[in-house]
Protein backbone atom coordinates (compact mmCIF):
# COMPACT_ATOMS: atom_id res chain seq x y z
CA UNK A 1 0.00 0.00 0.00
CA UNK A 2 1.03 3.36 -0.88
CA UNK A 3 1.99 5.99 1.71
CA UNK A 4 -0.32 8.95 1.66
CA UNK A 5 2.19 11.43 2.65
CA UNK A 6 4.15 10.56 -0.06
CA UNK A 7 1.06 10.93 -2.66
CA UNK A 8 0.26 14.02 -1.23
CA UNK A 9 3.59 15.61 -1.88
CA UNK A 10 4.85 13.61 -5.06
CA UNK A 11 1.11 13.46 -6.80
CA UNK A 12 2.66 14.24 -10.27
CA UNK A 13 5.58 11.96 -9.81
CA UNK A 14 2.66 9.68 -8.43
CA UNK A 15 0.99 10.18 -11.62
CA UNK A 16 3.81 9.35 -14.27
CA UNK A 17 4.88 6.14 -12.70
CA UNK A 18 1.58 4.79 -12.45
CA UNK A 19 1.43 5.70 -16.57
CA UNK A 20 4.36 3.35 -16.73
CA UNK A 21 1.97 0.77 -15.65
CA UNK A 22 -0.85 1.76 -17.87
CA UNK A 23 -3.16 2.07 -14.69
CA UNK A 24 -6.35 2.82 -16.31
CA UNK A 25 -6.96 5.38 -12.78
CA UNK A 26 -5.18 7.87 -12.70
CA UNK A 27 -7.61 9.99 -11.70
CA UNK A 28 -7.91 8.04 -8.28
CA UNK A 29 -5.17 9.84 -7.16
CA UNK A 30 -7.06 13.06 -6.72
CA UNK A 31 -9.76 11.25 -4.97
CA UNK A 32 -7.71 9.49 -2.65
CA UNK A 33 -5.99 13.82 -1.95
CA UNK A 34 -9.68 14.91 -1.88
CA UNK A 35 -10.84 11.90 0.86
CA UNK A 36 -7.54 12.08 2.86
CA UNK A 37 -8.10 16.16 2.90
CA UNK A 38 -11.66 15.77 4.50
CA UNK A 39 -10.57 13.11 6.61
CA UNK A 40 -7.84 15.38 8.29
CA UNK A 41 -10.27 17.99 8.42
CA UNK A 42 -12.89 16.27 10.06
CA UNK A 43 -10.17 14.44 12.39
CA UNK A 44 -9.46 17.96 13.44
CA UNK A 45 -13.45 18.96 14.01
CA UNK A 46 -13.69 16.38 16.11
CA UNK A 47 -10.10 16.46 18.45
CA UNK A 48 -11.21 20.11 18.97
CA UNK A 49 -14.63 19.36 19.75
CA UNK A 50 -13.24 16.38 22.29
CA UNK A 51 -11.45 19.02 23.89
CA UNK A 52 -14.03 21.31 24.24
CA UNK A 53 -15.81 18.66 25.98
CA UNK A 54 -13.25 18.48 27.79
CA UNK A 55 -12.50 21.68 29.11
CA UNK A 56 -16.11 22.01 30.11
CA UNK A 57 -16.43 19.22 31.95
CA UNK A 58 -13.67 20.85 34.17
CA UNK A 59 -15.26 23.80 34.16
CA UNK A 60 -18.31 21.90 35.69
CA UNK A 61 -16.74 20.30 38.43
CA UNK A 62 -15.34 23.53 39.65
CA UNK A 63 -18.93 25.65 39.46
CA UNK A 64 -20.54 22.65 41.27
CA UNK A 65 -17.96 22.88 43.91
CA UNK A 66 -18.29 26.81 43.99
CA UNK A 67 -22.24 26.14 44.72
CA UNK A 68 -23.28 27.75 41.28
CA UNK A 69 -25.35 25.48 39.93
CA UNK A 70 -26.67 27.44 37.63
CA UNK A 71 -24.20 28.29 35.48
CA UNK A 72 -22.56 24.77 35.57
CA UNK A 73 -26.33 23.55 34.21
CA UNK A 74 -25.53 26.03 30.98
CA UNK A 75 -22.20 24.28 30.92
CA UNK A 76 -23.79 21.07 30.65
CA UNK A 77 -26.41 22.13 27.82
CA UNK A 78 -22.95 23.24 25.84
CA UNK A 79 -22.20 19.76 26.63
CA UNK A 80 -24.62 17.92 25.34
CA UNK A 81 -25.05 19.52 22.44
CA UNK A 82 -21.04 19.37 21.73
CA UNK A 83 -21.60 15.09 22.44
CA UNK A 84 -24.37 15.70 19.57
CA UNK A 85 -22.10 17.37 17.55
CA UNK A 86 -19.12 14.71 18.23
CA UNK A 87 -21.24 11.97 17.57
CA UNK A 88 -22.28 13.23 13.71
CA UNK A 89 -18.74 14.05 13.26
CA UNK A 90 -16.88 10.53 14.39
CA UNK A 91 -19.54 8.44 12.00
CA UNK A 92 -18.74 10.75 8.90
CA UNK A 93 -14.76 9.86 10.06
CA UNK A 94 -15.69 6.58 9.97
CA UNK A 95 -17.28 6.39 6.99
CA UNK A 96 -14.59 8.67 5.33
CA UNK A 97 -11.65 6.02 6.83
CA UNK A 98 -13.43 2.90 5.25
CA UNK A 99 -13.81 4.71 2.04
CA UNK A 100 -10.21 6.15 2.05
CA UNK A 101 -8.69 2.49 2.93
CA UNK A 102 -11.04 1.29 -0.31
CA UNK A 103 -9.69 3.54 -2.55
CA UNK A 104 -6.00 3.25 -1.57
CA UNK A 105 -6.11 -0.47 -1.86
CA UNK A 106 -6.74 -0.03 -5.49
CA UNK A 107 -3.63 2.00 -5.86
CA UNK A 108 -0.68 -0.61 -7.12
CA UNK A 109 3.09 -0.25 -6.48
CA UNK A 110 4.85 2.70 -7.97
CA UNK A 111 7.17 1.24 -10.44
CA UNK A 112 11.27 1.34 -10.28
CA UNK A 113 12.87 3.97 -12.33
CA UNK A 114 15.07 0.93 -14.07
CA UNK A 115 11.12 -0.52 -15.57
CA UNK A 116 11.04 -0.09 -19.22
CA UNK A 117 7.48 1.09 -20.15
CA UNK A 118 5.25 -1.24 -22.07
CA UNK A 119 1.68 -2.95 -21.92
CA UNK A 120 2.29 -6.59 -22.25
CA UNK A 121 4.84 -9.34 -22.20
CA UNK A 122 6.10 -9.37 -25.99
CA UNK A 123 7.83 -5.52 -23.99
CA UNK A 124 9.49 -7.12 -21.67
CA UNK A 125 13.84 -6.81 -21.83
CA UNK A 126 15.84 -10.08 -21.98
CA UNK A 127 19.04 -9.00 -19.54
CA UNK A 128 20.73 -12.07 -20.40
CA UNK A 129 20.70 -15.97 -21.41
CA UNK A 130 22.40 -18.80 -19.99
CA UNK A 131 23.12 -22.85 -20.62
CA UNK A 132 22.93 -24.72 -23.81
CA UNK A 133 19.80 -25.40 -25.94
CA UNK A 134 19.54 -29.62 -26.07
CA UNK A 135 19.66 -31.44 -29.28
CA UNK A 136 16.89 -33.73 -28.83
CA UNK A 137 16.78 -37.11 -30.68
CA UNK A 138 14.11 -37.71 -33.58
CA UNK A 139 11.65 -39.30 -31.39
CA UNK A 140 11.68 -36.56 -28.86
CA UNK A 141 7.87 -35.73 -27.50
CA UNK A 142 6.67 -33.24 -25.37
CA UNK A 143 6.10 -33.64 -21.20
CA UNK A 144 2.74 -34.55 -21.74
CA UNK A 145 3.55 -37.86 -23.75
CA UNK A 146 6.59 -38.84 -21.83
CA UNK A 147 5.14 -38.81 -18.29
CA UNK A 148 2.58 -41.69 -19.58
CA UNK A 149 5.51 -43.27 -21.13
CA UNK A 150 7.85 -43.69 -17.96
CA UNK A 151 4.16 -43.60 -15.51
CA UNK A 152 5.64 -40.55 -13.54
CA UNK A 153 2.07 -38.44 -13.40
CA UNK A 154 -1.37 -38.85 -13.70
CA UNK A 155 -3.67 -36.32 -14.46
CA UNK A 156 -6.58 -38.76 -14.90
CA UNK A 157 -6.32 -40.27 -11.64
CA UNK A 158 -6.25 -36.32 -10.31
CA UNK A 159 -9.17 -35.13 -12.60
CA UNK A 160 -11.21 -38.66 -10.42
CA UNK A 161 -10.02 -37.03 -6.81
CA UNK A 162 -10.20 -33.39 -7.09
CA UNK A 163 -10.62 -32.24 -10.44
CA UNK A 164 -8.91 -30.53 -13.92
CA UNK A 165 -5.35 -29.45 -12.92
CA UNK A 166 -4.90 -31.60 -9.65
CA UNK A 167 -1.94 -34.10 -10.73
CA UNK A 168 -0.97 -37.30 -8.78
CA UNK A 169 3.00 -37.51 -8.74
CA UNK A 170 3.67 -41.11 -8.74
CA UNK A 171 7.03 -43.39 -8.31
CA UNK A 172 9.65 -42.00 -9.72
CA UNK A 173 7.50 -38.84 -10.58
CA UNK A 174 7.12 -38.62 -6.86
CA UNK A 175 10.56 -38.59 -6.17
CA UNK A 176 11.84 -36.64 -8.73
CA UNK A 177 9.77 -34.12 -6.93
CA UNK A 178 10.93 -34.57 -3.69
CA UNK A 179 14.17 -34.60 -4.45
CA UNK A 180 13.73 -31.48 -6.18
CA UNK A 181 12.34 -29.68 -2.89
CA UNK A 182 15.12 -30.97 -1.05
CA UNK A 183 17.90 -29.64 -2.55
CA UNK A 184 16.21 -26.20 -3.58
CA UNK A 185 15.80 -26.09 0.37
CA UNK A 186 19.50 -27.59 1.06
CA UNK A 187 20.70 -24.75 -1.52
CA UNK A 188 18.61 -21.97 0.10
CA UNK A 189 19.62 -22.73 3.79
CA UNK A 190 23.17 -23.07 2.62
CA UNK A 191 23.41 -19.53 1.72
CA UNK A 192 21.66 -18.10 4.98
CA UNK A 193 17.86 -18.54 5.05
CA UNK A 194 16.34 -19.86 7.41
CA UNK A 195 13.72 -22.82 6.54
CA UNK A 196 10.44 -22.58 7.83
CA UNK A 197 6.65 -24.98 7.30
CA UNK A 198 4.05 -22.36 7.69
CA UNK A 199 0.28 -22.56 7.65
CA UNK A 200 -0.83 -23.17 4.26
CA UNK A 201 -4.40 -22.04 5.04
CA UNK A 202 -4.76 -17.93 5.83
CA UNK A 203 -6.90 -15.13 7.09
CA UNK A 204 -8.51 -11.99 5.24
CA UNK A 205 -5.59 -9.75 7.11
CA UNK A 206 -2.79 -11.88 5.99
CA UNK A 207 -3.73 -12.07 2.62
CA UNK A 208 -4.46 -8.05 2.72
CA UNK A 209 -0.66 -7.70 3.79
CA UNK A 210 1.10 -9.47 0.80
CA UNK A 211 -1.64 -7.74 -1.43
CA UNK A 212 -2.99 -11.34 -2.53
CA UNK A 213 -6.29 -9.13 -1.38
CA UNK A 214 -8.12 -7.36 -3.12
CA UNK A 215 -6.17 -7.74 -5.83
CA UNK A 216 -5.86 -11.38 -6.77
CA UNK A 217 -9.65 -12.50 -4.83
CA UNK A 218 -10.62 -14.13 -7.96
CA UNK A 219 -7.44 -16.55 -8.19
CA UNK A 220 -7.44 -17.75 -4.54
CA UNK A 221 -9.60 -20.69 -3.04
CA UNK A 222 -11.57 -19.38 -0.37
CA UNK A 223 -12.94 -21.56 2.40
CA UNK A 224 -16.10 -19.48 2.62
CA UNK A 225 -17.54 -20.83 6.22
CA UNK A 226 -13.91 -19.96 7.93
CA UNK A 227 -12.89 -16.80 5.83
CA UNK A 228 -9.82 -18.63 5.01
CA UNK A 229 -7.81 -18.59 1.40
CA UNK A 230 -5.61 -21.22 0.77
CA UNK A 231 -2.25 -19.63 0.05
CA UNK A 232 -1.13 -18.98 -3.70
CA UNK A 233 2.69 -18.87 -2.56
CA UNK A 234 4.85 -19.31 0.74
CA UNK A 235 5.00 -15.89 0.36
CA UNK A 236 1.78 -15.12 1.87
CA UNK A 237 2.33 -16.50 5.51
CA UNK A 238 5.68 -16.33 5.41
CA UNK A 239 6.08 -12.82 5.26
CA UNK A 240 3.35 -12.18 7.56
CA UNK A 241 5.37 -13.67 10.50
CA UNK A 242 6.91 -10.20 10.97
CA UNK A 243 3.45 -8.20 10.70
CA UNK A 244 2.68 -5.58 13.68
CA UNK A 245 6.73 -5.79 14.35
CA UNK A 246 9.81 -3.69 14.92
CA UNK A 247 12.60 -5.87 13.56
CA UNK A 248 15.90 -5.14 15.76
CA UNK A 249 18.78 -3.98 13.52
CA UNK A 250 20.97 -6.64 14.57
CA UNK A 251 18.52 -9.03 13.34
CA UNK A 252 18.77 -7.72 9.19
CA UNK A 253 18.18 -8.81 7.39
CA UNK A 254 15.38 -11.11 7.59
CA UNK A 255 16.26 -14.49 5.02
CA UNK A 256 13.21 -16.92 5.20
CA UNK A 257 12.68 -19.58 2.93
CA UNK A 258 9.81 -21.83 2.86
CA UNK A 259 8.90 -25.25 0.71
CA UNK A 260 4.80 -25.60 0.19
CA UNK A 261 2.02 -26.50 -1.96
CA UNK A 262 0.24 -23.56 -3.92
CA UNK A 263 -3.29 -23.48 -5.31
CA UNK A 264 -4.46 -20.64 -7.59
CA UNK A 265 -8.05 -21.35 -9.43
CA UNK A 266 -6.26 -19.23 -12.35
CA UNK A 267 -9.58 -19.30 -14.32
CA UNK A 268 -10.09 -19.00 -17.69
CA UNK A 269 -7.20 -20.54 -18.49
CA UNK A 270 -7.35 -22.61 -21.55
CA UNK A 271 -5.16 -24.05 -24.69
CA UNK A 272 -2.12 -25.33 -24.65
CA UNK A 273 -0.24 -23.24 -23.44
CA UNK A 274 -1.98 -24.45 -20.15
CA UNK A 275 -1.58 -27.93 -21.12
CA UNK A 276 0.05 -30.83 -18.62
CA UNK A 277 2.25 -28.88 -15.99
CA UNK A 278 2.35 -25.87 -17.95
CA UNK A 279 -0.77 -24.78 -15.73
CA UNK A 280 -1.92 -26.32 -13.11
CA UNK A 281 -4.52 -25.49 -10.03
CA UNK A 282 -2.21 -27.61 -7.23
CA UNK A 283 1.64 -27.13 -7.66
CA UNK A 284 5.13 -27.47 -5.21
CA UNK A 285 7.33 -24.26 -4.82
CA UNK A 286 10.62 -23.26 -2.46
CA UNK A 287 10.26 -19.67 -1.75
CA UNK A 288 12.62 -16.93 -0.84
CA UNK A 289 12.00 -13.91 1.31
CA UNK A 290 14.13 -11.23 2.51
CA UNK A 291 13.01 -7.95 5.04
CA UNK A 292 16.03 -5.48 4.75
CA UNK A 293 17.32 -2.23 5.15
CA UNK A 294 15.69 0.51 2.73
CA UNK A 295 19.14 1.47 1.96
CA UNK A 296 20.26 -2.34 0.78
CA UNK A 297 17.38 -3.64 -0.97
CA UNK A 298 17.89 -3.13 -4.59
CA UNK A 299 21.39 -4.33 -3.77
CA UNK A 300 19.86 -7.72 -2.13
CA UNK A 301 17.26 -7.62 -5.21
CA UNK A 302 20.39 -8.61 -7.44
CA UNK A 303 21.89 -11.07 -5.27
CA UNK A 304 18.84 -12.72 -5.05
CA UNK A 305 18.68 -12.97 -8.62
CA UNK A 306 21.98 -14.42 -9.33
CA UNK A 307 20.93 -16.83 -6.18
CA UNK A 308 18.20 -18.09 -8.57
CA UNK A 309 20.70 -18.01 -11.47
CA UNK A 310 22.89 -20.43 -10.13
CA UNK A 311 20.10 -22.88 -8.93
CA UNK A 312 19.29 -22.79 -12.87
CA UNK A 313 23.15 -23.13 -13.68
CA UNK A 314 23.00 -26.23 -11.39
CA UNK A 315 19.79 -27.79 -12.94
CA UNK A 316 22.02 -27.67 -16.77
CA UNK A 317 18.59 -25.74 -17.57
CA UNK A 318 18.91 -23.20 -20.58
CA UNK A 319 17.55 -19.99 -19.10
CA UNK A 320 16.91 -16.26 -19.52
CA UNK A 321 16.35 -13.42 -17.34
CA UNK A 322 13.32 -10.75 -18.27
CA UNK A 323 13.05 -7.35 -16.67
CA UNK A 324 9.19 -7.12 -16.84
CA UNK A 325 7.84 -4.22 -18.17
CA UNK A 326 5.32 -2.01 -16.18
CA UNK A 327 2.46 -3.85 -17.86
CA UNK A 328 3.12 -6.80 -17.56
CA UNK A 329 4.37 -6.72 -13.45
CA UNK A 330 2.64 -7.48 -10.34
CA UNK A 331 0.08 -5.30 -8.48
CA UNK A 332 2.48 -5.09 -5.41
CA UNK A 333 6.11 -5.04 -7.27
CA UNK A 334 8.16 -2.11 -7.62
CA UNK A 335 10.43 -4.00 -9.67
CA UNK A 336 10.55 -7.76 -11.00
CA UNK A 337 12.32 -10.14 -12.33
CA UNK A 338 11.64 -13.43 -14.32
CA UNK A 339 13.13 -16.25 -15.10
CA UNK A 340 12.43 -18.84 -18.30
CA UNK A 341 13.86 -22.22 -19.24
CA UNK A 342 13.65 -23.35 -22.43
CA UNK A 343 11.39 -26.15 -23.04
CA UNK A 344 12.66 -27.92 -26.07
CA UNK A 345 10.09 -30.78 -27.00
CA UNK A 346 7.47 -27.54 -26.99
CA UNK A 347 10.41 -25.26 -28.47
CA UNK A 348 8.52 -22.60 -25.77
CA UNK A 349 10.16 -20.45 -22.68
CA UNK A 350 8.70 -21.94 -19.78
CA UNK A 351 8.73 -19.05 -16.90
CA UNK A 352 9.17 -20.95 -13.46
CA UNK A 353 10.96 -17.70 -11.30
CA UNK A 354 9.51 -14.21 -10.21
CA UNK A 355 12.03 -12.15 -8.00
CA UNK A 356 10.44 -9.05 -6.90
CA UNK A 357 11.73 -5.93 -5.04
CA UNK A 358 8.53 -4.76 -3.57
CA UNK A 359 10.22 -1.14 -1.55
CA UNK A 360 7.45 -0.44 1.49
CA UNK A 361 4.39 -1.81 -0.35
CA UNK A 362 3.94 -4.76 1.64
CA UNK A 363 5.26 -3.58 4.80
CA UNK A 364 3.29 -0.69 4.93
CA UNK A 365 0.09 -2.59 5.19
CA UNK A 366 1.82 -5.34 7.63
CA UNK A 367 3.64 -2.17 9.61
CA UNK A 368 7.20 -4.17 9.48
CA UNK A 369 9.32 -1.75 10.74
CA UNK A 370 12.85 -1.10 11.95
CA UNK A 371 14.87 1.89 14.22
CA UNK A 372 16.50 3.76 12.15
CA UNK A 373 20.18 5.68 13.83
CA UNK A 374 17.81 8.52 14.77
CA UNK A 375 15.51 5.87 16.96
CA UNK A 376 12.14 6.77 14.80
CA UNK A 377 10.87 3.24 13.22
CA UNK A 378 10.61 3.35 9.74
CA UNK A 379 9.12 1.05 6.59
CA UNK A 380 12.01 -2.37 5.71
CA UNK A 381 11.41 -3.33 2.51
CA UNK A 382 10.14 -6.44 1.19
CA UNK A 383 11.55 -8.65 -1.43
CA UNK A 384 10.87 -12.27 -2.28
CA UNK A 385 11.48 -15.06 -5.49
CA UNK A 386 10.34 -18.26 -6.38
CA UNK A 387 13.41 -20.83 -6.02
CA UNK A 388 11.78 -22.40 -7.53
CA UNK A 389 8.53 -23.41 -8.89
CA UNK A 390 8.76 -27.17 -9.68
CA UNK A 391 5.87 -27.70 -12.37
CA UNK A 392 7.74 -26.48 -15.17
CA UNK A 393 11.18 -27.14 -13.98
CA UNK A 394 10.22 -30.58 -13.80
CA UNK A 395 8.56 -30.02 -17.65
CA UNK A 396 11.81 -28.69 -18.93
CA UNK A 397 14.19 -31.15 -17.12
CA UNK A 398 11.89 -34.22 -18.51
CA UNK A 399 11.49 -32.62 -22.29
CA UNK A 400 15.46 -31.50 -22.43
CA UNK A 401 16.69 -34.62 -20.74
CA UNK A 402 15.16 -37.21 -22.90
CA UNK A 403 17.55 -39.44 -24.68
CA UNK A 404 16.41 -43.03 -26.10
CA UNK A 405 17.76 -45.28 -22.92
CA UNK A 406 16.01 -42.79 -20.60
CA UNK A 407 15.90 -39.10 -18.95
CA UNK A 408 18.68 -38.32 -17.81
CA UNK A 409 19.19 -36.28 -14.78
CA UNK A 410 21.50 -33.50 -14.15
CA UNK A 411 24.46 -34.35 -11.80
CA UNK A 412 22.94 -32.40 -8.85
CA UNK A 413 20.42 -33.93 -8.51
CA UNK A 414 22.07 -37.45 -8.71
CA UNK A 415 22.55 -37.18 -4.93
CA UNK A 416 18.85 -36.82 -4.10
CA UNK A 417 17.23 -39.20 -6.47
CA UNK A 418 19.40 -42.38 -5.68
CA UNK A 419 20.38 -42.09 -9.39
CA UNK A 420 21.66 -40.85 -12.78
CA UNK A 421 18.66 -41.35 -14.85
CA UNK A 422 14.84 -42.42 -14.89
CA UNK A 423 15.09 -45.79 -17.05
CA UNK A 424 12.42 -46.49 -19.55
CA UNK A 425 9.98 -49.24 -18.31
Amino acid sequence: MLQVNYIRQHTALVKERLAVRNFAQIELVDSILETDEALRRIKSLTEAAQASINGLSKEIGMLMGKGEKEAAETKKSEVAALKLELTAKTTELQQLEENFTKQILLLPNLPHNSVPAGKSAEDNEVVREGGNMPALHADAVPHWDLIKQYDLIDFETGAKLTGSGFPVFKGKGAKLQRSLIQYFLDYNTGAGYTEYMPPLMVNENTAYGTGQLPDKEGQMYHITEDKLYLIPTAEVPVTNIYSNEIVKDTDLPVKMTAYTPCFRREAGSFGSDVRGLNRVHQFDKVEIIQLVNPQQSYDVLEEMVNHVERLLQFLELPYRILRLCGGDMGFTSALTYDFEVYSAAQQKWLEVSSVSNFETFQTNRMKIRYRDDAGKTQLLHSLNGSSLALPRIVAALLENNQQADGIHLPKVLHHYFGASMIERK
